[in-house]
C-alpha cells in the first residue's frame, strides 16, 4: 500500500485563504448591498420632500398672487373714492373706504396718509398721528413707483408683523401722498395649516431685493436675504427649484423650494423640516439594521467556522463530513433565530400604538419574512425553496389578519426559488394580496383571489395576483408604503409589472426567481 504524499504548505494555505477572500467578498457585498439600500432609502426621502416643498411652493405663490391682486383692486377703489383733493374729503369717502377693504382675506387695515407721509385717513381703530416716511413702500412711491410694498414690518400701532401694499396718489399731476393696504402675517397661518406641514417647516414670501416680507411660523423680525444662497446661487439659474439649505432666519435644516411670483415683486418660498423628511427613514433604517446586523454577525461567525473546518479537512477527511453537519445546525440555528427574532418583533408591534390598518401592514410584511426563514430551516431548504409550499403559507394568514371573507385560489406550478429571491418574492405578494384585500371587497363583499405563478423564457418566471372585487386605483395610492414595496422588490427580482382592470384588478409581472445556470451564464459571455 502507498503511502500518501504530504500536503505542501502553499496547497493547505491555498484552500483556506481562498475561502476567507470569498468570505471577504461575501462580507464586503452585504455590506454594500445593505449601503446601498440605506442610501436609496435617504434620497427616496428627500426626493419625496422635495416634491412635499415643491408642490407646497405652488399653493404659496397662487395665494400671494390672489393677495397682491385682491390689494391692489382694494387700493384702486380707495384712490377713486378720494376725489380730487385727498386733503379734503366728504364723510361718506370714508365709509368707501372702509367699504374697499371689507371681504379681504386676514386682518386688513386702510391708511390714507398726504405727500408728508402723515395719517389722513384709517380703518384702524387703534389709529394715532403717525408718519411713514421712514418706510420704504412711502420712499418708493414719492420716487415714482405707481405700486410699491414693504419689507416684513413691526407696526407702530400694535407692534404686530405687517406687510404693506401701497398706491402712488396723484393730483393735478404732482404726488399727493399714498394709499396702503396693511396684512397682519398671521395670514399665512392659514396657508401653512392648508398645506399639513410639519412643525418646523415654513411658507414665505420674499420681496425680489431679498427683504423678507412674510414668514409662518413668524420670524425674529425683518430679515436682509440678499446675500443669502437663494439670491446669489439659485435664483439666477432658473426662476424655481428645490435645494437643501439651513435657514438664516431659525438655523433649521430645511428641503426650501422657491418659484417666482408672475406679475409681482415676490418670491413664494416652502420649506420642508429635513428632520421630518428624515424621520420615516430613520425608523426604517434602525428596523433594517436590527434585523441585518445580527444576521450578518451570525454569518460573520459561521464563516470563520468554515474556515477553520476548511483547514482542519486537509488533515483528516473524516471530520469534514462532521464539520459540514455542524455548518448545516449553524445555518438552522441562524435562520430559526432570525424566525423567532422577527417574530419578537411582531409582539413588540402588537403592544404599540399604531392604527389598526398600519399595524396589520406591518405584520403582513413580518409575517412574509418569517415565513421564509421558517421554512429554511424546517425544510432544510437552505439555497432553494418550493413556491408551491412558500406562497400558500404567505397569502393564508392575510384574510384573518385583514377580517376580510375572500376566497384565496392558488396555481403554483413546480418553481424553484433561489434564497436570496424568496425574500422580495414574499413581500412582493404580500403586498399585492393585502392591496386586493384591503379595496378589494369593501363592506363586507365576498369575493376570490387567484394567485398563478408559471415558468417564462430567459429564466423568469410570471407571476398574475387577480381578484374578482371592485379593484382598487394604483395611481391613488401611488406614493404608500406598499405600492413603493411593489416597485421595489419588481426591481429587486430584475422584473417589471403591470395592473389591468377588467371586473376586478389583475396584476401581472415577469421577475427571476432563480439564478441562471452555468450553461446559461457560459453562453451569454461567449455571446
Amino acid at each position: 500500500m502507498g503511502i500518501a504524499a504530504p500536503i505542501a504548505p502553499e496547497q493547505s494555505r491555498f484552500p483556506v485563504t481562498a475561502t476567507a477572500a470569498l468570505i471577504i467578498g461575501f462580507f464586503v457585498l452585504f455590506v454594500a448591498v445593505l449601503s446601498t439600500a440605506i442610501v436609496q432609502a435617504r434620497q427616496e426621502a428627500q426626493r419625496a420632500a422635495a416634491t412635499r416643498a415643491e408642490a407646497a411652493s405652488q399653493v404659496v405663490a397662487t395665494n400671494t398672487k390672489w393677495i397682491v391682486e385682491l390689494a391692489r383692486q382694494a387700493l384702486q377703489r380707495i384712490d377713486a373714492s378720494l376725489g380730487p383733493d385727498i386733503n379734503h374729503v366728504p364723510g361718506q369717502t370714508v365709509q368707501n373706504i372702509e367699504d374697499a377693504v371689507q371681504g379681504l382675506p386676514g386682518t386688513v387695515q386702510a391708511y390714507v396718509f398726504d405727500a408728508n407721509g402723515e395719517t389722513l385717513y384709517s380703518t384702524n381703530p387703534k389709529i394715532r398721528p403717525i408718519t411713514v416716511t421712514d418706510r420704504d413702500y412711502f420712499q418708493a412711491a414719492r420716487s415714482g413707483a405707481r405700486w410699491s410694498s414693504s419689507s416684513l414690518l413691526i407696526s407702530k400701532l400694535d407692534g404686530k408683523q405687517i406687510f404693506v401694499f401701497a398706491k402712488r396718489l396723484e393730483r393735478a399731476g404732482k404726488f399727493a401722498g399714498i394709499a396702503a393696504v396693511s396684512y397682519d402675517v398671521e395670514l399665512f397661518r392659514e396657508i401653512w395649516a392648508s398645506l399639513g406641514l410639519s412643525t418646523n417647516s415654513t411658507v414665505s414670501i420674499i420681496r425680489k431685493d431679498g427683504q423678507l416680507t412674510a414668514r409662518f411660523p413668524l420670524a425674529d423680525g425683518p430679515l436682509d436675504m440678499s446675500e443669502y444662497v437663494l439670491f446669489t446661487e439659485y435664483l439666477p439659474k432658473s426662476p424655481e427649484g428645490v435645494y437643501p439649505a439651513v435657514s438664516p432666519a431659525d438655523g433649521v435644516s430645511r428641503f426650501v423650494a422657491y418659484r417666482m411670483v408672475p406679475e409681482t415683486d415676490f418670491i413664494a418660498v416652502a420649506s420642508v423640516s429635513a428632520g421630518a423628511a428624515y424621520q420615516l427613514f430613520w425608523r426604517n433604517t434602525l428596523w433594517l439594521l436590527g434585523l441585518s446586523v445580527p444576521t450578518a454577525i451570525a454569518l460573520a461567525v459561521a464563516s470563520l467556522w468554515i474556515v477553520r473546518l476548511v483547514r482542519s479537512g486537509l488533515k483528516r477527511q473524516a471530520e469534514l463530513e462532521e464539520a459540514l453537519r455542524l455548518n448545516q445546525l449553524l445555518f438552522r440555528d441562524t435562520h430559526h433565530r432570525v424566525k423567532n427574532n422577527l417574530q419578537s418583533v411582531q409582539s413588540l408591534v402588537r403592544m404599540q400604538n399604531i392604527p389598526p390598518e398600519s399595524m396589520a401592514d406591518l405584520q403582513s410584511r413580518i409575517g412574509a419574512m418569517t415565513a421564509v426563514h421558517e421554512h429554511m430551516y424546517r425544510l432544510d431548504q437552505y439555497s432553494e425553496i418550493e413556491a408551491h409550499e412558500l406562497i400558500p403559507s404567505i397569502v393564508e394568514p392575510l384574510t384573518q389578519t385583514f377580517g376580510i371573507e375572500a376566497d384565496i385560489l392558488t396555481e403554483i406550478e413546480p418553481l424553484v426559488i433561489d434564497r436570496d429571491f424568496a425574500t422580495p418574492l414574499a413581500l412582493l405578494v404580500n403586498e399585492v394580496v393585502t392591496n386586493a384585500l384591503k379595496y378589494a371587497f369593501p363592506d363586507g363583499r365576498r369575493g376570490s383571489i387567484r394567485i398563478s405563478l408559471t415558468p417564462a423564457d430567459n429564466n423568469m418566471a410570471r407571476l398574475t395576483i387577480a381578484d374578482d372585487g371592485i379593484g382598487f386605483d394604483p395611481a391613488a395610492v401611488v406614493s404608500g408604503m406598499g405600492n413603493r414595496l411593489i416597485k421595489g422588490m419588481v426591481t429587486q427580482l430584475g422584473g417589471t409589472y403591470s395592473y389591468t382592470h377588467d371586473g376586478g384588478t389583475t396584476f401581472a409581472a415577469e421577475i427571476q426567481v432563480t439564478s441562471p445556470s452555468p450553461s446559461v451564464l457560459s453562453k451569454e459571455k461567449a455571446a
